[in-house]
């Protein structure tokens, strides 16, 4: 929530106290006017959170829904009054049919409203649909990763970010946990999650939607993404593959950290820093700054020393990629740099 956004909110809760608390209605005393003044304006505060989370079909099926309601009790009303029943009872009638028949035409026209098109009615409703696929689903693992932290910064993530209700439990019972490290990872992604909130280019929704019947996260995540029509922010790759087969766009970070390894070519030299010894007879192993792997032949001697190899081949796995070297000790060029 925004400075702006939290600022409005508490002027118009000042506002509707003020104003209870002056004109005393129904001449209650200011103190209970006061409470009553506060109340609603919490209730019209919670209600003002529940709306922006809705999408734009259900709140035009919750008003076209209200609208058809009340006009139902409207015409039953005025059928009532041309009886003989006596007033005081159809006046209860009366309130009891608006009340009930506006709140049936709410909740029956905002669940119907999902099955709108408002797409094919282009203008401005076109947008409805463009801004449900930018939507972005965080899952648990890529919340704990806290690299979307880091992506979300550089202003490269478009649309809003989803964060259900189902994964936020998810991540308070990893916290709550009596294992330490799986306490500490939950609370990096509760950190993570609040860092994110603070930035003003990106907008987080929490979400209530869940879905009783389906017992696994995984699964929740998927039917929430096909109802939604959003994509699955994640670096899991069981979930990656499962929302595959089922066709639901996913944007692994893993994915996306690879794409962005550098390109190396066999044949070009590189300066690595030879940390331990490789499996294999002779080999050395160094890694690069972004994690990659660099197994060096001949290299089993440079341990803990700077040198310069010669690229022979890279390995792209679902892990990472791999790159395979060669140490040539009887090169002029290569330059040996005691760490």
């Amino acid at each position: 929530m925004s400075w702006e956004m939290a600022s409005l909110r508490v002027v118009f809760i000042l506002s509707v106290i003020a104003a209870a608390y002056h004109l005393r209605p129904f001449h209650w005393s200011s103190l209970v006017s006061a409470l009553v003044g506060a109340a609603l304006a919490s209730a019209f505060i919670g209600i003002e959170m529940r709306l922006r989370q809705a999408s734009l079909k259900r709140l035009i099926g919750a008003v076209v829904g209200g609208t058809l309601g009340v006009l139902g009790a409207l015409v039953i009303s005025h059928l009532l009054s041309l009886t003989s029943i006596e007033k005081v009872s159809i006046s209860y009638v009366q309130i009891t049919l608006l009340l009930l028949l506006g709140y049936i035409g709410l909740v029956v026209g905002a669940t119907k409203g999902d099955l709108l098109n408002l797409a094919a009615m282009g203008g401005i409703f076109s947008a409805e649909r463009q801004g449900r696929k930018s939507s972005k689903i965080l899952d648990t693992s890529v919340i704990i990763d806290g690299r979307i932290a880091d992506i979300c910064e550089t202003g490269f993530i478009e649309g809003a970010l989803i964060l259900p209700q189902f994964v936020l439990r998810e991540l308070q019972l990893v916290a709550d946990s009596t294992d330490s490290l799986k306490r500490a990872r939950g609370r990096r992604g509760l950190d993570i999650m609040q860092r994110v909130q603070k930035m003003t280019s990106v907008q987080v929704q929490i979400v209530e939607e869940d879905f009783p019947q389906v017992r696994e996260v995984d699964l929740k995540l998927i039917e929430l993404a096909k109802k939604i029509e959003g994509k699955i922010l994640t670096n899991d790759f069981n979930l990656n593959k499962v929302a595959q087969l089922q066709h639901v766009p996913v944007l692994n970070i893993n994915e996306l950290a690879n794409a962005l390894k550098p390109v190396v070519l066999p044949g070009e030299v590189m300066r690595v820093f030879i940390l331990k010894e490789g499996k294999e007879y002779n080999q050395g192993v160094a890694y690069l700054d972004d994690g990659t792997m660099v197994v060096v032949d001949n290299a089993k001697k440079m341990i803990s020393k700077t040198i310069d190899i010669s690229v022979t081949s890279v390995l792209q796995t679902t892990a990472g990629k791999m790159i395979f070297g060669k140490y040539e000790n009887n090169k002029q060029r290569a330059e040996v740099v005691q760490s």
